[in-house]
Formats: structure tokens, sequence, C-alpha cells
């Protein structure tokens, strides 16, 4: 490891730690606490501290220790440059990144949306039915170039609309409406940067598998590579039961064609035989 200078001693055994933590896992992984407040920050060390291990760090003890081990484990400096605009935690793990990211995607609660928070998302108003009589609600929606019309005594949005664009900041007036819509848009959780495995980053867009989509996909998949194989001939444990018996049908037809007696043909033959004497002119 390298010698880390120009910082506090405490610093220095931080990015140490950081250092021999990233080397005994192979999964280290990138994680955004913004939004975590600190009593759920606990909790979620608690429920994971059988299999992960999260460090609090500021960004530059982080950039430090990924570079002074960049030779051991390559590219995992790169984690480093994802920390812009986020408030970052180390996570080291033996699970793999994809059951890392489906456990803390599992882990996740929604709470309303507060004044100054940051949009995790494009949030929208939906097309449809709402709660509200007609009254000033409608000039507040009106502000925000939500088109309303009033059905059945109640207000009904005409059209989607997007009132705050993902990474945008949450205003006062924008989080009263959420809240009038009951809306819950904050999810209160580790949100996972990217992560590190044997000199590959992935970042949460690739991690973020929809499972049932993914096993569809892999079953079609394989149906369409069984239909190949068996259309060319070629044979594989799952097809070789279906050419055997293709062919078997295949030279049973030609022989019956062709007239060629043998046990699996006689009956056929002796069928077709009285049936072409049945069709003969009859003779007074």
């Amino acid at each position: 490891m390298k010698k880390v200078s120009h910082i506090p001693d405490l610093k220095k055994k931080m990015v140490r730690d950081l250092e021999e933590l990233a080397l005994k896992y192979p999964v280290v992984a990138l994680v955004d606490l913004t939004n975590m407040p600190s009593p759920q920050l606990q909790k979620m060390r608690q429920s994971l501290r059988k299999n992960v291990f999260i460090y609090v760090v500021k960004k530059r003890m982080i950039g430090f220790a990924l570079k002074n081990i960049s030779s051991e484990k390559q590219g995992i400096e790169k984690l480093y440059n994802l920390t812009q605009n986020t408030i970052p935690a180390l996570l080291f793990t033996s699970n793999n990144p994809f059951k890392l990211f489906k456990d803390l995607k599992k882990s996740k609660t929604v709470a309303a949306a507060k004044p100054g928070q940051i949009a995790p998302k494009d949030i929208v108003i939906p097309e449809g039915p709402t709660p509200f009589a007609p009254g000033p609600i409608i000039g507040e929606l009106g502000q925000f170039g939500i088109k309303t019309a009033v059905e059945a005594g109640k207000i009904a949005v005409k059209q989607e609309k997007i009132i705050v664009k993902e990474g945008e900041v949450i205003k006062d007036a924008v989080a009263a409406l959420m809240g009038k819509f009951n809306m819950k848009p904050i999810e209160i959780g580790l949100n996972l940067v990217a992560a590190y495995e044997e000199g590959i980053i992935y970042d949460k867009k690739t991690l973020d598998v929809d499972e049932t989509a993914y096993l569809n996909m892999l079953t079609s998949a394989h149906l369409d590579s069984v239909k190949l194989a068996y259309a060319t001939g070629y044979p594989t444990p799952e097809t070789l039961k279906l050419l055997v018996s293709k062919l078997h049908r295949e030279s049973l037809t030609l022989s019956i064609e062709l007239n060629i007696t043998n046990d699996a043909t006689i009956k056929f033959l002796l069928a077709k035989a009285e049936i072409e004497a049945g069709s003969l002119p009859q003779t007074e």
C-alpha cells in the first residue's frame, strides 16, 4: 500500500482501513446517502451486518484509498469519479453485485417529499380522476400547467404532467401539491451508484434487472435455439429424441411408398393393398 501524506493521522488510519477492506472483499460498492436519515442508516447497518460492511467516509478519503490499491485492483479508482453529487459511503461484501443491488432495493421504504430535497426521478401528476371537488385547487393545478376538467362532480386531470424533473430541487409549492395527492416519491435507503468486481464496474442501470423479464427472455431464447437445432437436424440433448422420432416417421413413410416390407410396414402395406384393390373396377 502507498503511504498517505499531507493528511492527519486519524484520517490516514481511515484510508488504511478502507484499503484493507477493499482488498479483503471481492465486491466494493459506492452508495449515496442523500435523503438517508441517521436512524434508518443505523437500522440498515444492523440488518446487513452479516453480509455487508458499511463505511461512511468523506470523498477525499475514498479517493486516496482507491488510488492506493489501484495496482492490485485495476480500475477500482474509477468509483471515486462517481462520488460527485453524492453523500458517499462504501460497501464491502462477498455477495455478487446483482444480489447486493436486489437486497438494497428490497430494503427501501418511501416517504413524502420535503422542500429542498432532490427529485430522485421525474415526478408526474397522472392523467385521470382525483378526489378533489371543484374549487381553488383548479387554479393551483393550473399554475403547474396541469389541464383539468370536472367529471362526475370531481376534478379530473386530462393529461399527465411532470411537475419536477429528476435531479431538480423540490420547491415548497411542489412538495405541497404532492402532499395533496398523497405522493411519496422519496425512497429511503442506500442508493447504490455502482459496484466493482474483478475489474468491472457495474452501474445501477445494469444491476437493476427485472428477474421475471430476464427469465422469460432466457426461456424464449432456449426455445428458439431448440427449434433451430431441430429444423437444421443438429443433435443436442434437447433435440435428439425429437430428431430420432422424425427420422423414424420419414423412413416409415418412405418404406410404405416404396412397398418395402418389414415388421414396421407390413400392416400399413396390407391396408394400402386393400384400399387399392377396392378401387379397381369390378368385373362381371
